[in-house]
């Protein structure tokens, strides 16, 4: 995570020391194996092994992520044992493994944050879940890049049967993001506009999808590349209304555009840098600007116009300290809301490729280079 600096004329803020990374128990992911020493060794004693990528040191993932062999501790009354389907590779899961997140798991650690996995069994006490229905993760630092796994029924949520798998592996991050963003800064109504940078990110394409439901027009940015129609036609597809590369944003002509289009109230900054600064300029008076991402790292800079003749406002959004502030009913009222969009055909999976976990080193790699629309998903 990076650090939300305003400049502010010629005042320098002083230099803020480094927040420490918080480190969270995985309880249900790393304390529920013995990890093997062999990536290919059938566990050991009669106990279940299943496969996982692991890793046991920071830096870069395709150096310190290992498929090993795991064994799976025996089910406790209050939990439950899942098959593992498929699990999306996000951002936040490779600064994870980098260690410049803000919430670091205790090494070593099973990787991955979402998915969605099918329940084989339960414990006496479980009385939500049952064997067959689908889940996906409640909390962060489960583990989702293994075979199989035993976690508290506490740390599931059950979705509906009938949610097709890519949109069901990819519902718990990007999609939730999206929606809090439109639905908790603004009091947007239909004919509104937003601004987003990263518009072909997950975030980005989730957020062109439940705009368009709702009735609200976009304008999309994205960073100029060879396939630019390509993706400009893939995004119109989703329901983007009009798409920008970073550069078309700075020229003089925006100003006619906007002669014939609301200003925005509301942008979504995934990048920083300039690209943020930008968003701001085109922002309505009185507009609202919400940074979830950092992806430039570079800081989020703003003039002090901004704030005296544009009452500008900035925030920041994390959707692991909303579900803390809220509790799991509201996240599980979230997600089922979303199914709803899926439903309705108004919310479907982001451009995915499905990699076999054995393919790892394969999917890390392509999830790290630039002008990758399409998430990384592993497939068990």
């Amino acid at each position: 995570m990076w650090a939300l600096r305003l400049v502010q004329t010629q005042l320098r803020p002083r230099p803020r020391p480094r927040p420490r990374l918080r480190r969270w128990p995985l309880r249900d992911a790393a304390s529920s194996f013995s990890f093997s020493s062999s990536s290919s060794r059938p566990a050991a004693g009669g106990a279940v092994g299943v496969q996982a990528l692991v890793f046991a040191q920071h830096g870069e993932p395709v150096k310190v992520v290992e498929l090993k062999t795991l064994e799976m501790r025996p089910l406790g009354t209050s939990d439950v044992r899942i098959k593992m389907l498929a699990a999306p590779i996000n951002p936040a899961d490779i600064n994870v493994i980098q260690g410049t997140y803000a919430l670091l798991p205790k090494l070593p650690a099973v990787g991955g944050n979402e998915g969605v996995g099918q329940v084989l069994e339960v414990g006496s006490e479980v009385t939500r879940v049952k064997p067959g229905d689908l889940v996906i993760p409640a909390d962060v630092g489960l583990g989702t890049w293994q075979t199989e796994a035993v976690m508290s029924e506490k740390s599931l949520i059950s979705i509906p049967s009938d949610i097709p798998l890519l949109c069901a592996a990819t519902l718990g991050v990007n999609p939730c993001t999206a929606y809090r963003m439109l639905s908790d800064f603004e009091q947007l109504r239909p004919g509104d506009s937003i601004i987003q940078n990263a518009a072909n990110s997950g975030v980005g394409q989730a957020v062109i999808q439940i705009a368009a439901a709702l009735g609200l027009r976009t304008i999309n940015v994205v960073r100029d590349r060879p396939d630019l129609q390509k993706l400009t036609d893939r995004l119109k597809g989703l329901g983007a209304e009009h798409i920008f590369t970073e550069e078309a944003m700075r020229r003089p002509e925006m100003k006619d555009f906007f002669k014939n289009f609301p200003r925005p109230r509301l942008a979504f900054n995934c990048v920083g840098g300039k690209s943020s600064t930008e968003l701001m300029r085109h922002l309505g008076h009185g507009g609202t600007m919400v940074t979830y991402g950092g992806m430039a790292k570079q800081p989020v800079t703003a003039s002090v116009s901004s704030f005296i003749f544009k009452d500008l406002k900035l925030r920041g959004f994390w959707l692991t300290q909303w579900k803390k502030d809220q509790g799991p009913d509201q996240f599980k009222e979230m997600i089922l809301t979303l199914c709803d969009f899926i439903r309705r055909g108004q919310l479907t999976e982001p451009s995915c490729s499905e990699v076999p976990l054995q393919d790892y080193q394969a999917a890390l790699e392509a999830s790290m280079k630039p002008f990758v629309s399409s998430k990384q998903i592993l497939t068990m």
